[in-house]
């Protein structure tokens, strides 16, 4: 059964509104221990005539409740905001401070290449961006995780072990899993859930502190000292750590009981987007017969250990923090006639080929339904999809490929893209780049430019995905040359056609966080009230690229206005739209809840399949917006009927 894309998107914004409500019930529930130690410790006093104890306990000190208050929230939540914050450059960081190594796509280690490859796949049948790769040289055991905010700035990280250890099916499955948890908003939780945790875990280390420095401190003192200090440090000290330690036990119920079922509804995934239950359950019978099963070396893995594909690191409560169901559960759900033996690794796993996958009916797109159907399709992997993503890549020349997977030849191919076939215009554009574009790049190019030019159009946008990798490797200079030169040559022909302004988004929408930081800004706009300008920009573009008859592209505008409920709205000429209002007006639709997405979507659907067609120019467009708004779609096929 196909998930829903939309459905848990919201489910995992359902998840962070009820992860901050348990944040703020542990942080009050440490204020309100705090406050009663410091209650009591205040009212605590001796007579200075007979010694005798004695207790004037306020319980009910609104100063002093608020002081506690205001110091356990700015702890608790700015290490929580720091830790966020520390982990603000993505998945890359994540990955990084596990020991992965980047992969560079030009790889040509064996062991390398087949991972790089599976993962190229997923990307192109899925319409995400190659995500780039990270392997834990230094880990043996069978494990891998996904980890960002958003598809823009994801990274897939695999163990050696599990790329050594698992057949080309097996890390399929894996990766299929891990793309699950890309496409279905589990990424962006996951760093909330380090950070809520951090902020919890900071109580009981400075407690710690406390205490050490206490016990440290009272060595130079006097046994008859009656100076009481060091006894109110200890417990103070010995509180907190206690307040710590009951707040991270909370915390990792809160990450256990998360994660859990998210990892079957990956598991679940993985076979749809595969059709091959086997490899999925293949690899997890080989980590419960593997050795090192699915542990991690890393001292940071523990903190991670709610990402990963299996359990990371084992705990002496393991039924109550396990962030994963039990294997033999996760087993039985995918291979029910399973006898419980479990298998090791296989000789020939590293060596394992690529299927050849022949290109389904589904090639390039939309199914041979209704409009509606073609947006259910957004996150949702399919056989014939991987099929097609294994054809198209072997239909792109050898060079081409080669040269898209390194920064050099990442540019030259994109500059190649955008050279225009009209003579004229194309003249202007290459008398422009010599004098831009890198020596090295300018040459490149021009040596792939007639293989470029050659391509069926249809491999425009997949071949972008397979360069952004190589473009993420860029310095920062390298980065803004490369944008203006993209700027001039597609000004060079002054106009700008929509696959140049689709080009330009997508390297946007997916470089931009990379090189100038990812935006963690919660959706803005529960409904399409003040939306009514940037619908009736992004649906006016629609109709300038379609193929409809000029009345039926009307009525299908007023339509798409009707389904997603705005008023006071006009078919707007291309000059009052610009692709300038574009831009600007999907920036603020990308803040559209999930539910609102699918029905803006599926108006935008609705609109360029008015005339039961689908043209390239209309495909790319579609997911270009898809991209914009963070609902990446699968290949389109242009020209197929959405209608029997």
């Amino acid at each position: 059964m196909a998930s829903d894309f939309f459905e848990l998107q919201e489910g995992a914004r359902r998840h962070t509104k009820r992860l901050v409500f348990l944040f703020a019930l542990a942080v009050f529930g440490m204020t309100a221990s705090l406050y009663v130690t410091a209650a009591i410790l205040l009212g605590y006093s001796q007579d200075p005539a007979t010694g005798a104890t004695v207790w004037n306990i306020r319980w009910l000190d609104p100063v002093l409740m608020l002081q506690i208050g205001a110091a356990t929230a700015l702890v608790v939540g700015g290490a929580s905001l720091y830790r966020i914050s520390s982990l603000s450059g993505g998945g890359k960081v994540v990955a990084e401070s596990l020991g992965g190594t980047l992969l560079h796509a030009n790889s040509t280690d064996p062991v390398e290449k087949k991972v790089l490859n599976v993962v190229e796949e997923m990307a192109i049948a899925s319409g995400t961006p190659t995500p780039p790769v990270y392997m834990m040289q230094e880990e043996p055991g069978i494990n891998a995780f996904a980890a960002g905010f958003t598809p823009s700035d994801a990274v897939v990280g695999v163990t050696r072990g599990c790329v050594e250890n698992l057949s080309r099916d097996e890390l399929q499955g894996v990766i299929g899993h891990e793309f699950s948890h890309i496409l279905n908003g589990d990424m962006r939780l996951n760093i909330r859930l380090m950070g809520v945790l951090f902020g919890i875990l900071v109580v009981g280390l400075l407690g710690n502190i406390l205490l050490r420095s206490s016990l440290y401190g009272s060595a130079f003192r006097s046994r008859n000292s009656r100076d009481n200090s060091t006894q109110v440090l200890l417990i103070i000290g010995g509180v907190m750590m206690v307040v710590g330690f009951i707040g991270t036990f909370v915390g990792n119920l809160i990450k256990a009981s998360v994660s859990r079922q998210r990892e079957f509804l990956a598991d679940a995934s993985a076979v749809q987007f595969t059709r091959n239950p086997a490899g999925i359950a293949g690899a997890l019978k080989k980590i419960g017969g593997f050795e090192g099963g699915s542990e991690m070396l890393n001292p940071h893995a523990p903190e991670s250990s709610h990402m990963f594909f299996g359990r990371a690191a084992s705990s002496g409560l393991n039924s109550l923090f396990a962030t994963h169901p039990p294997l033999e559960e996760r087993i039985r759900r995918l291979d029910p006639s399973w006898t419980g033996q479990a298998d090791g690794p296989s000789a020939s796993s590293s060596t394992a080929k690529a299927p050849t996958g022949q290109a389904s009916n589904l090639a390039m797109g939309f199914s041979q339904e209704p409009a509606e159907h073609a947006v259910a399709q957004i996150g949702n992997v399919t056989q014939g999809h991987l099929d097609y993503a294994n054809a198209l890549i072997s239909r792109i020349p050898t060079a081409v490929i080669e040269a898209a997977h390194e920064p050099y030849g990442a540019r030259a191919v994109i500059y190649g893209l955008l050279v225009n076939s009209e003579t004229e215009a194309r003249s202007r554009q290459l008398e422009i780049l010599p004098g831009t574009a890198e020596p090295g790049v300018w040459a490149l190019m021009k040596g792939l430019l007639p293989q470029i030019a050659a391509l069926d159009a249809g491999v425009r946008l997949p071949l972008i995905d397979l360069a952004l990798p190589a473009l993420r490797e860029l310095s920062p200079d390298q980065y803004k040359r490369f944008c203006s030169v993209v700027a001039a040559l597609v000004a060079a022909d002054d106009r700008i056609s929509l696959f140049e302004w689709t080009l330009q988004r997508i390297l946007l929408t997916h470089l931009k966080p990379h090189f100038e930081g990812v935006s963690t800004s919660q959706n803005r706009f529960s409904g399409f009230k003040k939306l009514a300008e940037p619908c009736e920009k992004v649906f006016s573009a629609l109709v300038l690229a379609s193929s409809n008859p000029p009345q039926e592209a009307e009525q299908a505008f007023y339509e798409a206005v009707r389904d997603v409920g705005v008023s006071g709205v006009r078919l707007l000429p291309f000059d009052q739209v610009g692709l300038q209002g574009l831009d600007e007006a999907l920036d603020l639709l990308s803040g559209l809840t999930p539910k609102l997405k699918r029905r803006f979507l599926s108006a935008c659907a609705s609109l360029i399949s008015a005339d039961r067609t689908v043209t390239l120019e209309e495909a790319e467009l579609f997911r270009a917006i898809g991209d914009s708004l963070g609902c990446p779609v699968p290949p389109l096929l242009p020209g197929q009927k959405l209608t029997d």
